[in-house]
């Protein structure tokens, strides 16, 4: 079936004309001649007929059309719907269409919604927030679970009531400031200015602290939302192709016995147990020079460049993985790690990145990879990369891994899926939101919903997290009547540079409570409104 909103007007011309989401129109033709508007919110069979034409059988657009009409407010936008159920054929919804164009009057026509205009209507009805648009715009693009779960949380009207709620504190802590600025000649206070400004100080800082967080965790959010940035790091031939492609499923890179064949970057997008990450395969780092077997290392001009854009490249991601291996000497099984690619991973310590170990061609070892890493081995490795913790290093075979798959087995050759389950685990982590409670805790469920800030909301609170700063900084330095300022400029002088100092720093608060409207969409005009309310109710001012 073919859904379309329309008006109700289409189908009952005696009504006066209304405004729908998508168009408006005045009284035309009906497309269901001799049947009224169907019951609220029930839906009604009808036969679509010709605008145009008498009803007969030839003129029947759809035969078995479902019509449901749906009263305001209690709609998605807040206005009149008319929905039309048709048939999904390209045909009938072509035909119907064409019969609504022909319902077209001089003075008023019908026309197609535009781009986001049954949201925006929603919006300037109060159906729907900004922060909910823009879950709603989440909602639709989410491709992985993780993506979906954070559209629900931005759904809901959370991140909305908090928003509001800092900023009506912030409205109410100018109203306090401006009722000294206005009223402290001639009425009296219990608290003293440097009380008062100490106090809305403190819940300033309060609330700095909760927006550092929310900015932090936006940071978060943006990992779900666009996806974790992987990228797989080593020398050539150390198995970094082999790991993508078992990752990914398919052969996505090619594998070859020959060093240097990866030379740009290949970026694969991959859900992972409802992560989405884009895993990027690079050239494997290594130096020019004499190698352990004798031979002379030349690295040409183009292996370069993909040497250096795969130390870019690692730089940028969110996580790294580490792709080391046991190789064959003459003494026997050793882990071969080349110093460019020690070099590069203390770059990426030093950047704060995530790395992950993946020690490749285990096979060649005699203990079984069920069993974990060797603790020999294990030490290697924490002597190689002392900063990475002992639950993101893996023994892997992407060699057995190949062969498993190809058996259909039901058992983790390789270890594939333990060293995926660490690293989905890792993903939680780097994921997980950020927060202290009031009370020194953590409300999981409170800073969750912390994901949900978009870029847009972020920079805003940035925005409103720096004129709280400014406020901070004047509060700090302000001189108030009874400092030692008052004693060298005498009450009078210092009174007034107090006076001044709380005017600017009202007007930081001002500026704040602005940006957390921008965000909501709402306030900015009422907020005159707010703070006289506060300055009368708090301080009973002309009583």
């Amino acid at each position: 079936m073919q859904t379309l909103q329309y008006m109700r007007s289409l189908l009952q011309p005696d009504e006066q004309p209304l405004q729908s989401c998508a168009y408006q129109v005045r009284p035309v033709p009906r497309l269901c001649p001799n049947h009224p508007l169907p019951k609220p919110r029930y839906a009604a069979l009808r036969t679509l007929y010709d605008p145009t034409q008498p009803p007969t059988t030839n003129t029947i657009l759809d035969a078995g059309a479902l019509v449901l009409y749906f009263p305001s407010p209690r709609t998605a936008t807040g206005e009149d719907i008319l929905e039309l159920h048709i048939h999904g054929g390209p045909a009938i919804t072509k035909a119907v269409l064409s019969a609504i164009a022909q319902t077209n009057t001089p003075d008023q026509t019908v026309r197609y919604a535009e781009a986001g205009e049954f949201t925006r209507r929603a919006f300037m009805n109060d159906r729907l927030s900004l922060p909910q648009i823009e879950a709603l715009s989440d909602t639709l693009s989410a491709d992985t679970e993780q993506q979906r779960r954070l559209a629900v949380r931005g759904s809901s009207d959370a991140l909305l009531n908090r928003y509001e709620q800092w900023r009506q504190g912030l409205l109410y802590a100018r109203g306090e400031l401006e009722a000294l600025i206005d009223f402290s000649e001639d009425q009296h206070f219990d608290e003293s200015t440097e009380e008062l400004v100490s106090s809305v100080a403190g819940q300033v800082r309060t609330l700095s602290v909760q927006i550092g967080f929310h900015i932090a965790n936006a940071s978060r959010g943006e990992l779900l939302r666009n996806g974790i940035r992987v990228a797989l790091l080593g020398a050539p031939n150390a198995g970094k192709s082999s790991l993508l492609n078992r990752v990914v499923g398919k052969e996505a890179a090619i594998v070859s016995t020959e060093q240097g064949t990866t030379r740009d970057i290949v970026d694969v997008g991959v859900d992972l147990g409802g992560w989405y990450c884009k895993l990027g395969d690079m050239a494997g780092i290594r130096a020019e020079g004499g190698s352990g077997d004798g031979e002379v290392v030349v690295i040409g001009a183009v292996e370069k460049e993909g040497i250096r854009r795969a130390r870019e490249r690692a730089l940028e991601s969110d996580v790294v993985i580490v792709v080391v291996s046991l190789e064959d000497t003459a003494a026997g099984v050793r882990l071969f790690v080349e110093p460019e690619v020690l070099g590069a991973v203390n770059d990426c310590v030093e950047a704060g990145k995530c790395l992950v170990v993946a020690i490749n061609k285990c096979d060649k070892l005699q203990t079984a990879l069920e069993r974990g890493v060797p603790q020999s081995l294990s030490d290697t490795i924490h002597d190689l990369f002392p900063s990475v913790p002992a639950d993101r290093v893996f023994a892997i075979s992407c060699e057995e891994a190949k062969r498993g798959a190809s058996l259909n087995t039901t058992t983790d050759p390789g270890n594939l899926q333990v060293f995926l389950r660490g690293l989905i685990t890792t993903f939680e982590q780097i994921a997980s939101p950020l927060g202290v409670d009031g009370d020194g805790g953590y409300d999981l469920s409170y800073w969750e919903d912390s994901l949900g800030v978009t870029h847009r909301q972020s920079s805003n609170l940035q925005r409103c997290l720096d004129h709280l700063d400014d406020f901070l900084s004047q509060a700090s330095s302000a001189e108030c009547p009874d400092s030692s300022l008052k004693k060298e400029l005498g009450s009078f002088d210092s009174h007034v540079e107090c006076e001044v100092d709380i005017v600017t720093a009202a007007e930081h608060l001002r500026f704040a409570a602005d940006m957390l409207a921008k965000i909501t969409g709402k306030g900015e005009s009422g907020d005159v409104e707010d703070v006289l309310g506060v300055v009368f109710e708090k301080f009973c001012v002309g009583k």
